[in-house]
């Protein structure tokens, strides 16, 4: 009879009975007795109150029975720990016994017993056991080894048995091996920061041994902490993969992928020239061919990871389209993934077939499937220009289906067709306009909307469908509202004559009637724009568009990466990385794929600072440059405030601020029939007006004429940066200053207009050095024509930084009562010349070495007639410090530091042959960019 019946009695006092039986001198008796107890607790009967009693039946030599007791005791020695400290003696004795059976028992189940009082019992025997004759009993004690260990790390760590641990790995026995790397992954997984897997050659080769004996799941375990190993060059990487390749024809499909996980790692160190890099893509594709004839669940997992693979390299299953086509009986979760795969693997020799198979699938009757296969046509078209035209017409054939969801999606793939291919296929509007009536979904809606307000002067009745639309326009969802509205712009500045009342009542609607922000916003540039300079408007709403690219739905690559490297796990279905969805103390650790051994040269960044730079900090790293127009429109002119850096935009300079609240507001009362006044955030000009700089203390100092300032630095003569013509009347010139540690514009602004000039404001683009004003522009009084003021502008160097062509780049603008002016002016790099830059001779050797050769850069300045004493007086003055000086074989050598307002140190070497009036000046700087203009500044200084 089968243990079944244990699972059927009912009878009450239960309790009593099996404790007399529990105690019973019969051997046979008490097996059963135990047999009734555990089923009792299996169901959810609570027999804690026979523990005393079951606890007793641990002194047998039957081994059934001596299971069954542990199974009791793991279940119910955290509700009891006292009691459990009784079976204590029994664990120990039985850590002894001859059979290893019984060892590996005793020494499972006290590392499943999670009670705090009897680990410390634990101890002695797992120590022995760790070191037991018997492979079994090995394996065994290393994992409970990680199970103390989440119970308590300090006590394992203590006892020295995370070395015990690692000294298993190069057991004998394969078993043992993979155990002990299960157990120390598991530990180093929850204490990131332990170094536990520290893994070498010899100990790699050695896993790599063991990998061949193991069982499945032991394999796994091995495979993936080889993926963790960093090899030390190609070869090695290679000498791994030729080991691990033998288990992708594994039966387990775990051990397949995490097979593909190490070698996806390591090709990343194999050369694409080697022999053996083209054998190892054809031989990943079989078995990943061969995961997708299991089992529908098996399907989706192997399809997501490859999903991953074919974006980071195509090439391994470019000839496997096939076995991505969608069988009638696949459940739909697998015939969307399968799909996505066929995309991306699409190219010119296999299009053909392609689109033949997604014609088909677009007439089946699964909504969702058919959805995504018209969409799936729309991206085939994007992806391979070639098979564009029968795309069109196969997106054609299915909208005369008249099949209103496949209608839906076939417009929305072709207004990205559109964007992709302009002036192509436009024949296909009307055919378009037709299905107008049936549009209901926002997506397809705001599509349609999109094709007839960019093709707004080939459609008639352009007017009359957008009108159509315009009718419910608050029931619409955001995104065709926003649409609509650039639309009906779009037709506006294309037949303004018909549609100004339409464009009047969708800016009204947009802007009065609507409470969504996004709407209101762009419904008051475009109203800002339109009322204010219509040519703008023209070149901002009907500029070009840039093409669309052909993959938008890629993973972004770092994080591809890091995805490729958790192939076989939860994170490579989900496609995110662990830190996104496991919660918990467990540390995460962020991993990435090796370099590549091609482009490991090592050079050092230019950011970098130097070796033990005086003050620690790092400088600024100078972000590119994003496009020369700079973001003069986005500047908002009132007083300068060191916050947060302003929105990039690229418009033409010389235009007028989008964003109301900024320039033109600031003009004052002129009124372009702009919106309504509650809306503009007109930022008031500066009411605090100071004295004129040329009266009082500051012409003792003279700030303007450079004689005579604080620490000498040289000023450069005023020159005029925006000439009057350019600027309505308005002439500006200056020069730049430094004094005691601030720096200075210092500006002459002359009337040559015949009005009065007032409400003047200034403002910097982003640039290289973080240059920004860190006062408001003060004129003491308005400025009448043929009248000149002088005044000097306080600069700071906190402002938004952006990497300028050239590097000393600053584009201004200025505005006041008449308009905004733009101009853009070169200032001396010396100005940023700080005044601690003086490095100590130890500090200076160190970092001249540190500094790699390639960053030197060797200039010659001629006819300079100062004498070494001179140039270093002269060059101190502008903060370019003298740290040693030598004379060897006649010549003066000047070894000089200096360091810019962001951090950036730049070495120098001077050399002055006494009588030669030629110098010959070396740079050395982590950032070598800015060479060339400090030299500039050597220059400029020495010269005047």
């Amino acid at each position: 009879m089968t243990d079944s019946k244990y699972f059927t009695t009912t009878k009450k006092g239960e309790i009593f009975e099996l404790k007399a039986e529990l105690n019973s001198d019969k051997k046979e008796k008490k097996k059963e007795a135990v047999k009734k107890v555990i089923a009792s607790m299996t169901v959810g009967k609570d027999v804690s109150a026979l523990f005393p009693d079951v606890v007793n039946c641990m002194q047998t030599d039957n081994l059934e029975l001596k299971k069954l007791v542990y199974l009791y005791l793991m279940n119910y020695a955290k509700s009891q720990p006292d009691m459990a400290i009784m079976a204590v003696n029994t664990f120990v004795k039985d850590c002894e016994d001859p059979n290893p059976l019984i060892r590996a028992l005793a020494v499972r189940t006290m590392g499943c017993i999670r009670v705090d009082k009897i680990t410390e019992y634990l101890c002695e025997p797992l120590r022995k056991c760790l070191k037991d004759e018997d492979p079994y009993v090995r394996k065994t004690a290393a994992v409970c080894v990680a199970k103390l260990h989440d119970i308590n790390a300090q006590l394992v760590e203590d006892q020295g048995f995370l070395d015990t641990l690692k000294d298993l790995i190069s057991d004998s026995n394969p078993m043992v091996v993979a155990n002990a790397v299960a157990a120390l992954s598991e530990i180093a997984e929850s204490h990131p920061s332990s170094n536990l897997l520290d893994l070498n050659p010899q100990s790699i080769n050695k896993l790599l041994t063991a990998l061949n004996e193991c069982t499945e799941w032991g394999q796994i375990f091995i495979l993936d902490c080889l993926a963790n190993y960093m090899p030390k060059d190609d070869r090695e990487a290679q000498s791994i993969c030729e080991r691990v390749t033998p288990r992708l024809s594994h039966a387990n499909s775990a051990v397949v992928l995490s097979a593909v996980k190490v070698l996806m790692k390591f090709m990343e160190m194999l050369s694409k020239d080697l022999d053996y890099y083209g054998t190892l893509l054809k031989k990943l594709a079989p078995p990943l061919v061969t995961l997708l004839s299991a089992e529908p669940e098996l399907q989706y997992v192997a399809l997501r990871n490859i999903n991953l693979i074919v974006q980071k390299r195509p090439e391994i299953l470019k000839h496997e389209m096939k076995v991505f086509f969608v069988k009638y009986n696949d459940p739909i979760y697998v015939k969307l993934e399968k799909l996505d795969i066929m995309i991306r693997l699409a190219s010119q020799a296999n299009i053909a077939q392609v689109l033949a198979e997604l014609k088909e699938y677009a007439t089946e009757v699964d909504v969702d499937f058919v959805r995504k296969a018209v969409r799936a046509i729309g991206r085939c078209a994007i992806k391979v220009e070639q098979s564009a035209e029968r795309c069109v017409s196969t997106l054609l054939d299915l909208i005369q289906t008249k099949v209103n969801y496949v209608v839906q999606e076939a417009i929305v793939v072709i207004k990205d067709i559109f964007r992709k291919y302009p002036n192509k296929y436009e024949s296909v509007i009307a055919t378009l306009c037709e299905n107008l009536d049936s549009l209901d979904e926002p997506e397809a809606r705001a599509a349609m909307i999109w094709i007839v307000g960019e093709y707004a002067e080939r459609i008639d009745n352009a007017d009359e469908l957008l009108e159509s639309f315009l009718e419910g326009f608050h029931d619409e969802s955001t995104q065709v509202q926003l649409q609509l509205l650039t639309a009906i712009v779009k037709l506006f500045l294309k037949k303004p004559t018909e549609t100004q009342e339409l464009v009047q009542q969708v800016l009204s609607l947009a802007t009065q009637d609507s409470d969504n922000p996004d709407l209101r916003d762009r419904g008051y540039i475009y109203w800002r724009l339109l009322s204010t300079d219509p040519v703008a408007a023209k070149e901002v709403v009907l500029a070009e568009k840039p093409l669309i690219s052909e993959e938008t739905d890629l993973i972004e690559p770092t994080l591809l990466d890091e995805l490729i490297c958790y192939i076989g796990t939860l994170a490579s279905v989900y496609h995110k990385p662990p830190s996104a969805f496991v919660e918990g103390g467990r540390g995460v650790v962020h991993k990435s794929l090796p370099p590549r051994t091609a482009s490991s040269e090592s050079t050092e960044s230019p950011e970098t600072a130097p070796a033990g730079a005086a003050s620690g900090d790092q400088p600024d790293v100078i972000p590119a440059q994003g496009d020369l127009l700079g973001d003069l429109l986005n500047l908002d002119l009132g007083p300068p405030v060191s916050g947060p850096p302003l929105a990039a935009s690229s418009v033409q300079m010389g235009a007028v601020d989008l964003l109301g609240g900024g320039l033109d507001s600031l003009i004052g009362d002129t009124n372009f029939g702009a919106p309504p006044a509650a809306v503009t955030a007109a930022a008031a000009a500066p009411a605090r007006l100071g004295a004129p700089i040329s009266s009082g203390l500051s012409d003792l100092f003279d700030l303007t004429s450079g004689v005579g300032t604080l620490s000498g630095s040289y000023v450069a003569p005023k020159a005029v940066w925006l000439p009057a013509m350019k600027a309505k009347g308005l002439e500006i010139s200056g020069t730049f200053t430094r004094q005691v540690g601030s720096i200075s514009m210092d500006l002459q602004l002359t009337n040559k207009a015949l009005q009065v000039m007032t409400d003047f404001a200034i403002q910097f683009n982003r640039n290289s050095f973080g240059l920004a004003p860190a006062a408001p522009l003060q004129v003491h009084a308005p400025l009448s024509p043929n009248q000149t003021v002088e005044l000097s502008l306080p600069l700071s160097t906190v402002g938004s930084v952006m990497k300028m062509e050239p590097l000393n780049n600053l584009q201004v603008a200025v505005k006041n009562n008449i308009d905004v002016f733009y101009f853009s002016t070169l200032y001396p790099l010396h100005v940023l010349f700080v005044e601690d830059g003086k490095m100590d001779r130890q500090m200076f050797l160190a970092t001249w070495k540190d500094i790699p050769n390639e960053n030197e850069a060797q200039f010659q300045i001629r006819d300079c007639p100062l004498n070494t004493e001179a140039a270093s007086n002269k060059l101190q003055s502008s903060n370019i410090f003298t740290v040693a000086k030598r004379n060897v074989e006649g010549q003066d050598m000047l070894y000089q530091s200096l360091k810019l307002t962001n951090g950036i140190w730049v070495l120098a070497e001077l050399r002055i042959q006494p009588g030669n009036p030629s110098f010959t000046l070396s740079l050395k700087c982590r950032a070598p960019e800015v060479s060339q203009h400090v030299y500039q500044a050597y220059e400029t200084i020495l010269k005047n």
